[in-house]
């Protein structure tokens, strides 16, 4: 069954997304930026959903998770003891995008990015909470389609993973397209799982200066599922 999460608190640090976006305390930019987030706190709401999903089976390079078969060694290998995952997805909030905005000015245009990435993170963030709280989980990871390099989690198993959670355009406005790139593009998808490790699959990707990297690159643990 498929959980839905609305009514997320929005909370924005003007700060920090001054820092983000190289906005200057004492520049001219302030003002028409406080007013961006201004706007932002008004028309944004975040959402997540999620489904308690458990692994039916696996090799040595798939898993099937209630009769979706997804194709990663990595997966496979992160779920070898797991037998419980909850597969989601969290967006910024499509109401976001309805948001006129001057076409023509990049900076603008800019600033409303980082802001829709930041609803993004509060609705990430209650996420993990809930199902830490409600589920009375420890430690856990998460992997994304298409984070990290091709042959970690494939992009296109995207398709699987919406498929494996319905109708989620429906439910939150998250809309898959013909690419397996997702709109509003400040949305996430993926697992959660319980593990005793850490894991990011940013310790397995290889793209350099990437700004949402997480965690360096492991040499060793490429190998290992490299094999």
């Amino acid at each position: 069954m498929v959980e839905v999460l609305t009514n997320i608190p929005v909370e924005f640090d003007t700060e920090s997304l001054m820092r983000t976006c190289r906005v200057q305390p004492m520049s001219e930019d302030v003002s028409a930026f406080a007013q961006l987030i201004d706007r932002a706190r008004r028309v944004a709401k975040p959402k997540a959903l999620y489904r308690e999903a458990f692994v039916e089976d696996r090799t040595e390079n798939t898993v099937r998770i209630d009769g979706v078969t997804f194709i990663s060694s990595v997966l496979a290998r992160n779920l070898a003891n797991v037998e419980r995952v909850f597969a989601f997805v969290a967006t910024c909030g499509h109401e976001m995008d309805q948001v006129d905005l001057p076409a023509d000015d990049l900076l603008i245009q800019y600033w409303w990015d980082a802001i829709k990435a930041a609803a993004l993170g509060c609705a990430s963030e209650y996420l993990n909470e809930h199902l830490k709280s409600r589920f009375r989980l420890g430690k856990t990871a998460q992997m994304h389609p298409g984070s990290g390099d091709d042959e970690v989690w494939p992009i296109q198993q995207q398709k699987e993973l919406f498929s494996l959670l319905g109708d989620v355009k429906g439910l939150i406005g998250v809309e898959l397209t013909d690419s397996f790139l997702m709109i509003p593009n400040k949305s996430v998808s993926g697992v959660v799982f319980a593990t005793e490790k850490d894991f990011h699959s940013c310790q397995v990707c290889h793209r350099k200066n990437c700004p949402n990297r997480m965690a360096p690159f492991d040499a060793k643990l490429w190998a290992e599922i490299s094999r």
